[in-house]
């Protein structure tokens, strides 16, 4: 068995520790945000990392109605931009700490009068001495190259940000998390079945939107670092501008489809797939029916929200995981070492 697949199976624990641990220092930044609540949120990261960050931007802008940017490393790295930062928060995430971009984006960003927050696995890390605020993802040492429990750790961190932030966010369904992750986890022997139909594939894309929209980047990235699959990431909206005219029988389709307002425009794309004789794979779970086709895997969870939050907000920890165990086994499938992507390391140092 591989580290990847044995990380990927530790996420309901590291869920569970990181939410208990970090929950107090949430509360502190939600009464420092009450009495002085930033004007914009900046996010810096790279990779994963970077994939977490987008997911966080989308859900701290549609809970809190909060401008959220992502930001550009090379704009203070290389071009030396002085960004002016004053009101504003930003977070840095690494799951090392030691992103060098993502550090000088740190220290510049509160010397230019931002406050901030660093989330990362290393609680002696550079990014952990560096900020005004460090938030730990508690998912225990990470040895796989393909970051797997770490990224959904980052995740529920922005979880806890946007409540920090006065999003109407239930710390009960927080709770919850672990266990809908566990559910998850029980499709492994179905997956490792489906997996052997792709087996031959050297190309793909992955579909998500709005809160899953980072997800098709996490999905796809893992295709690619761990079965070395050129995989395209697409927003719903985007792939019909141009890109489904390289999608084919040949040419395989990930979609992510959760219940709500994503879910007619994911619909309308699996029939033009069908259309196309697409060979495809979806994640959904129990609240969505008209998505529980033969190919689809279904988390045996009814993960829709209804509440005044969206419906598919708590689904991206959950559908990330059958995607995770999709890329694992997979590379088993084909022979190959998930935890030892050729030449790629676990810290990468980028300027």
């Amino acid at each position: 068995m591989s580290k990847m697949l044995d990380e990927i199976r530790q996420q309901p624990q590291t869920l569970d520790r990181t939410l208990r641990g970090e929950l107090r220092g949430f509360e502190k930044l939600k009464r420092r945000f009450e009495e002085k609540p930033p004007r914009m949120v900046a996010l810096a990261a790279r990779g994963t990392s970077d994939n977490a960050a987008q997911f966080g931007r989308y859900l701290i802008e549609i809970t809190t109605g909060i401008p959220v940017s992502l930001s550009a490393p090379s704009v203070s790295t290389l071009y030396h931009s002085k960004l002016r930062l004053d009101d504003s928060l930003l977070v840095a995430i690494s799951q090392s700490g030691e992103s060098t971009d993502t550090n000088v984006i740190l220290e510049e960003g509160r010397e230019r009068g931002a406050f901030t927050i660093g989330i990362t696995n290393e609680k002696d890390s550079t990014m952990a001495k560096i900020s005004d605020h460090t938030v730990l993802v508690r998912a225990g040492k990470e040895k796989s190259v393909a970051a797997t429990k770490t990224y959904t750790g980052q995740l529920l961190s922005f979880y806890l940000l946007a409540w920090a932030l006065g999003a109407k966010i239930d710390i009960d369904d927080l709770r919850r998390l672990p266990e809908w992750t566990a559910a998850a986890l029980t499709l492994e022997p179905l997956i490792r079945t489906r997996a052997e139909r792709f087996r031959f594939m050297n190309h793909a894309v992955v579909v998500g939107r709005g809160l899953n929209y980072a997800n098709a980047f996490e999905w796809a990235l893992k295709l690619m670092e761990t079965n070395y699959i050129v995989a395209e990431r697409f927003s719903q909206a985007d792939i019909l501008h141009g890109p489904i005219a390289m999608v084919g029988s040949a040419f395989p389709a990930f979609l992510l489809c959760p219940s709500g307002v994503t879910w007619q425009g994911m619909k309308e794309l699996a029939v033009r797939l069908d259309g196309l004789k697409a060979e495809s794979l979806s994640i959904t779970d129990q609240s969505n029916k008209e998505a529980q086709r033969p190919t689809a895997l279904v988390v045996p969870a009814k993960l829709a929200h209804a509440g005044v939050l969206p419906a598919d907000v708590f689904t991206p920890i959950p559908y990330i995981i059958p995607a995770q165990l999709f890329a694992a086994t997979l590379a088993e499938v084909k022979g190959l070492n998930p935890d030892e992507p050729r030449g790629l390391s676990k810290v990468t140092l980028t300027m």
